[in-house]
């Protein structure tokens, strides 16, 4: 499969409440789910990083600029981090969707400020690739209480890309997805 020129990076910076703990170090199939994540994304991207607080096997730590935003924090951390390192798009992806396409950057690798996944099930808001010159409009929203990705993408403007296996972004959020996931295993 072909690399994309644009990075990619991991929001794993939730609590994992509903799961009992760091949703990114459960394990399925004996493996983190972070892993499942990295092994289904980083072939497809230049490079990957993780939205979080601490390090994970040597990935980029990409910590919240302002803790306790939410997943919009999380992808302002990565369009700062992607502008860093001289990219124009950054695509995010949530620690908790181990079954990922395999053709996901591809797909997703078409014209448009915010590019996100779509399924019969609706957008998939955390899986997008984004224009990082948006990070200072991104950065006045949440400073001005927007917490939720699809309130402020839909302001911006979302080009959707329909996906037919609505189960590629399945999220393991309880123990009762855990299960779920294991027997898809």
């Amino acid at each position: 499969m072909a690399e994309h020129d644009f990075p990619a990076v991991i929001l794993a910076g939730g609590q994992g409440r509903r799961i009992g703990g760091d949703k990114a170090r459960v394990l399925l199939g004996g493996v983190p789910l972070w892993r499942h994540v990295l092994d289904r994304v980083s072939p497809q991207v230049h490079g990957v990083a993780v939205n979080a607080d601490e390090a994970f096997e040597g990935l980029p730590v990409v910590p919240d600029e302002v803790p306790g935003q939410g997943p919009l924090g999380g992808i302002l951390a990565a369009m700062v981090w992607a502008q860093g390192l001289g990219a124009a798009r950054v695509l995010t992806v949530a620690v908790d969707t181990p079954f990922l396409p395999l053709d996901l950057a591809a797909r997703l690798d078409v014209p448009g400020r915010i590019v996100a996944a779509q399924t019969e099930d609706g957008l998939h808001g955390t899986t997008a690739l984004w224009d990082v010159s948006l990070a200072d409009d991104l950065r006045n929203a949440l400073a001005a209480g927007t917490r939720k990705v699809t309130d402020w993408a839909d302001g911006v403007g979302v080009t959707p890309v329909m996906f037919e296996d609505a189960g590629a972004f399945f999220n393991v959020n309880t123990a009762e997805d855990l299960a779920m996931a294991e027997a898809r295993l």
